[in-house]
């Protein structure tokens, strides 16, 4: 990295620690959907046979009684969501392991489908499920694109991040891949990049194998991205994680994918024009349901519980599970904006513009200034895009955004813990 870089990177980690201090309380309910109507839906599956060291995401160890009560809860849940009157025509399951129990996943989109009219469905899942009876569900459930993570297909890296005995080798994982590769619309991968101990060759024949061997339909490349508590945690199973290799593995991958993918982000490429994987970039606003789902809607962002036997009880007596949000000014709106768009390669001036009733590039003005004068946009007249120098510049942007809410995911779940000591004092 750069200086400059260096420095873009140190402020952004504290804007961005900033714009997640959240508001705890409640419970909150969310708005009636007159005002807002997202075309997104997020639903969290967080359990998960084995918890990953670099995972920040909100999940926990698979429990057959809890995850059975959690869907319960969940459907109930979704039924409130269609009660206020929103419509979401996309649905994005993510975990956890949202195919853990193939049964409950199948009865919640079909649920979905009968609630919303739903027109795309995303599921993740791990490479273990990809195995006849679950891809038979899932297939029958018309899901369109479906997101395996992956992360790496070198042994030695998957037995350090503690997925090679739970989730397989970097050769089955291919011949699973293989497998399920023609029975969707989309399959992505996901894997990571710049890991502790990656080595150059070793994405190098990521890469060999997603684009030349699998020809996988879409793939999305993520730098390691981890809050401060588990980066600490990291470094005991796999060394300490350095920037400095970040760049050049992002514009050799990005130079590789460019050859037989269209990105249709800074870091997800694909074959051809289909689903993404941040369903944040077509529309920012989205509701979510589930223990730790987020929602954002007219310029305020909400947290679910975290606690998985609290979110049941807020459900059934509210049947809502808010517990912290954050209400953004507009100026922070119009940023929000401007990085999800960007995050999507190009912004429409006339869309934003009219959005904020003229008022956009004015509340931003020191921003796109700034990211002129380090070459990171060009200005067409109607689009606003990112330069070949900005994309890299856009992955320091997502990487210090997701880092900040993964930091924010372990307040959630130190409130959790206070939560519970509170309850055993009394």
């Amino acid at each position: 990295m750069t200086f400059t870089e260096r420095l873009l990177d140190a402020y952004l980690r504290r804007n961005f620690d900033r714009q997640m201090n959240f508001e705890f309380g409640g419970p909150v309910t969310l708005p009636e959907a007159s005002r807002s109507q997202p075309a997104v839906l997020y639903i969290h599956i967080p359990f998960c046979e084995s918890l990953c060291p670099f995972c920040s995401f909100h999940r926990v160890q698979m429990d057959l009684a809890k995850a059975s009560a959690y869907f319960k809860a969940l459907w109930q849940e979704l039924r409130v969501i269609a009660d206020n009157g929103y419509l979401p025509t996309i649905v994005y399951v993510g975990g956890g392991t949202p195919t853990i129990m193939p049964e409950e996943l199948a009865m919640t989109l079909e649920l979905v489908g009968s609630l919303f009219p739903i027109e795309q469905v995303s599921v993740e899942t791990n490479p273990n499920h990809l195995r006849e009876d679950v891809l038979q569900m899932l297939i029958e459930a018309k899901v369109d694109r479906l997101s395996v993570g992956i992360q790496t297909f070198d042994d030695e890296l998957l037995k350090q991040m503690g997925r090679y005995a739970p989730y397989g080798s970097g050769e089955q994982n291919r011949e699973r891949l293989k497998f399920a590769a023609d029975r969707f619309g989309t399959v992505n991968v996901d894997m990571i990049f710049n890991l502790p101990g990656q080595s150059e060759q070793s994405l190098q024949r990521d890469l060999d194998i997603v684009i030349d061997e699998l020809r996988i339909s879409q793939a999305s490349f993520y730098p390691l991205m981890t809050s401060r508590r588990m980066s600490k945690a990291l470094r005991k199973t796999m060394g300490t994680h350095s920037l400095q290799n970040e760049k050049p593995f992002y514009e050799e991958l990005r130079q590789r994918m460019a050859k037989d993918y269209l990105p249709s982000s800074i870091w997800c490429f694909s074959r051809n024009a289909g689903l993404t994987d941040e369903y944040i970039i077509a529309d920012t606003s989205y509701i979510g349901a589930g223990s730790g789902a987020f929602s954002y809607l007219d310029g305020v962002m909400y947290a679910n519980t975290f606690a998985i036997h609290r979110y049941g009880r807020m459900i059934d007596k509210t049947g809502a599970a808010i517990t912290a949000h954050r209400q953004l000014r507009e100026f922070q709106q119009a940023r929000y904006d401007a990085i999800m768009a960007l995050f999507g390669l190009s912004m429409s001036k006339a869309e934003h513009r009219q959005k904020y009733q003229g008022r956009f590039f004015n509340l931003l003005r020191k921003e796109f200034l700034l990211l002129r004068i380090l070459g990171a946009i060009v200005d067409d007249g109607e689009h606003i895009r990112l330069t070949p120098h900005g994309q890299y510049l856009w992955v320091i942007m997502m990487r210090d955004f997701f880092s900040g809410v993964n930091n924010f995911r372990d307040q959630m779940r130190d409130h959790v813990r206070a939560e519970r000591l509170m309850q055993r004092m009394h």
